[in-house]
């Protein structure tokens, strides 16, 4: 039974800290609570382009493999050959200050 207790105020020790936690905050980057839907990694640039229209720029392919950039109002889609590598939200992104 007494060890029953000890097992009981040990794993309320081991929870309490957890339930302390803070949210980080990045200087310069702030949460609107909005999710930027991108195109997710591995389908290819016909797909992007039925789903998000037509980029506003595009830089490349550059390098082997081919790497290629789409700029679309508030993200960057890079294309490795014709697939998406990453896609990036230019909204949330910090830049150092210089």
């Amino acid at each position: 039974m007494l060890k029953k207790h000890y097992f009981l105020i040990l794993a309320g020790l081991l929870v309490a800290p957890a339930s302390q936690a803070e949210n980080l905050a990045i200087p310069g980057h702030t949460v609107n609570g909005e999710t930027q839907v991108m195109p997710r990694r591995g389908i290819n640039m016909d797909a992007v382009i039925e789903e998000f229209g037509q980029p506003d720029e595009r830089f490349g392919p550059v390098g082997d493999p081919p790497i290629t950039e789409w700029v679309y109002g508030g993200f960057r889609v890079y294309f490795e050959h014709e697939l998406v590598l990453h896609s990036i939200n230019l909204n949330t992104l910090v830049f150092p200050q210089q």
